[in-house]
């Protein structure tokens, strides 16, 4: 698991852990482990062109100090001072290795970003807010103008690192190197966008940091959680999940959403849908046990028609209308785990006394799905999504996954971290995944996960399985179903 400490938490570790240390020595780790990450990025140390870009606090010390370690192994280093100010001692680290200090405005700044080899940001550290001011703002852009790569010192400056958002100017980095802990803002976008490949170093606060913020499961956790039938397995013990998707006009959600659930190791689907529906399911996927919804009846006894199952799925497909939000109360009216997404969320929006329940409940939107439920701005949801997702998993009583370039999943209790999905690729954005994600999920739940852990191996899975079967190509939502075989065993059979 990458554990991610909110910055109140780290500022706390670190008071600690210096208190037990000699003055100066936390930043002489984070420094050396910075000199050591660049210096594997350089063709060759000595002779290399690097440039500092120094803010005035820690992170700017961190950056001098580590400038200074490869000027002692003849590396050609130049810090930028963004201010007036700037770390004495990583100033003098510097200048005693060889290295030189120049100020944003003098006229050889701009030259040595263009021409070095390797850039290193130290503008802001984790406490920074906002966007970049100048002359910080003008000298990232400065950065991401030139070839070299560019370093960012525990997090790009311009980031928040408690959320991730960007208010403004920030830097883009190739690689990002933190320190004794990963900070919800490298996990979650925009953020992460901005680190490129990210590093921790340890130095030494694992032991004073408590409970995480939020977390990015690795191949090891999914794999741990992942349910596995026993010799006295059968079909009802390995999981029954019903799913309620799909109309005369939208036929494909539930071939979709069944595909996702079978594949997703349910031992049985029960699908209630539209006659058109139906029919277009049944060529796909025989094994489906399928009620055909009678608009006679009410969404009560439509439900009690279906049968026995360990959880609930609605809304791919099923509409939106007064047929839909009766079917939709009906599966919620039930003592069992519900799943809820696309349609189903829509109806919630005009219906969120459905929500009032006891059983686990979980919510699967994107972004303009949430703003609707929330009646907030999409814009919004997705600058901010850390703060929207928990907003929602708090005010609904539900866990809640926010689909997107990152994938947060949200638990209503306010003790648990929030969890990110770190798997995927742009190729999802196709019709349909969502519904996939929608069986694949539900049946966990069915397997008897609990929903926050079933929303993150789903969407983990979901990643996996869509890199597999893309490898760099365009594909539609069944390219994942016919790959979700291989990207579990892809899971389960990662070394350690």
């Amino acid at each position: 698991m990458r554990n991610a400490h909110a910055v109140a938490q780290v500022r706390a570790a670190e008071s600690e852990l210096m208190a037990l240390l000699p003055e100066g020595a936390l930043m002489q780790r984070a420094a050396a482990g910075l000199a050591s990450a660049c210096a594997s990025l350089l063709a060759a140390v000595y002779g290399s062109r690097v440039v500092v870009l120094a803010g005035s606090g820690d992170n700017g010390g961190d950056a001098l100090y580590a400038g200074a370690r490869l000027a002692a192994r003849g590396a050609r280093v130049t810090a930028i001072a963004a201010g007036s100010r700037v770390h004495q001692g990583g100033t003098a680290a510097l200048r005693g290795a060889g290295g030189r200090l120049l100020e944003a405005a003098d006229r050889g700044a701009d030259a040595a970003i263009t021409a070095a080899d390797l850039i290193i940001d130290g503008l802001l550290g984790i406490g920074g807010r906002g966007g970049l001011r100048e002359p910080a703002a003008s000298l990232a852009a400065a950065a991401q103008r030139a070839r070299a790569r560019v370093v960012a010192v525990d997090l790009p400056s311009g980031i928040d690192a408690d959320t991730g958002e960007v208010a403004g100017a920030a830097v883009q980095a190739d690689v990002t190197i933190t320190f004794g802990t990963w900070k919800p803002g490298l996990l979650i976008d925009p953020g992460a966008s901005h680190a490129g490949v990210t590093e921790l170093v340890d130095i030494g606060l694992a032991p004073y940091l408590g409970r995480p913020a939020a977390a990015a499961p690795q191949a090891a956790d999914i794999a741990a959680w992942l349910p596995r039938p026993s010799a006295e397995s059968d079909k009802y013990r390995r999981g029954v999940l019903g799913i309620v998707a799909g109309s005369d006009r939208f036929t494909g959600a539930p071939t979709l959403a069944v595909g996702g659930a079978i594949r997703g190791g349910a031992g049985m689907v029960r699908l209630v849908s539209a006659e058109h529906a139906v029919a277009v399911v049944r060529e796909h996927w025989p094994e489906a046990l399928i009620t055909v919804i009678d608009p006679a009846r009410t969404g009560a006894q439509v439900i009690d028609d279906a049968g026995r199952v360990q959880a609930w799925a609605a809304g791919p497909g099923m509409g939106t209308g007064e047929d839909a939000a009766g079917l939709l109360g009906a599966v919620l009216a039930t003592s069992l785990p519900v799943l809820v997404d696309a349609d189903g969320i829509t109806v919630l929006a005009a219906h969120r006394g459905l929500l009032a329940r006891d059983a686990p409940t979980l919510l699967t939107p994107h972004a303009g799905e949430l703003a609707r439920l929330l009646g907030a701005d999409r814009a919004d949801v997705e600058a901010h999504r850390l703060r929207f997702v928990t907003q929602a998993a708090a005010e609904l009583g539900c866990t809640v996954l926010l689909k997107g370039s990152t994938t947060v999943i949200a638990s209503p209790d306010a003790g648990r971290e929030v969890l990110v999905n770190p798997t995927g690729t742009s190729w999802l954005a196709t019709a349909g995944s969502g519904d996939v994600l929608t069986g694949l999920a539900g049946s966990l739940l069915a397997q008897g996960l609990e929903p926050q852990h079933a929303a993150v191996t789903a969407a983990y899975l979901h990643g996996i399985a869509a890199r597999l079967a893309a490898e760099g190509a365009p594909i539609g939502a069944s390219d994942i179903i016919g790959s979700l075989a291989a990207a579990t065993r892809t899971v389960t059979q990662a070394p350690g």
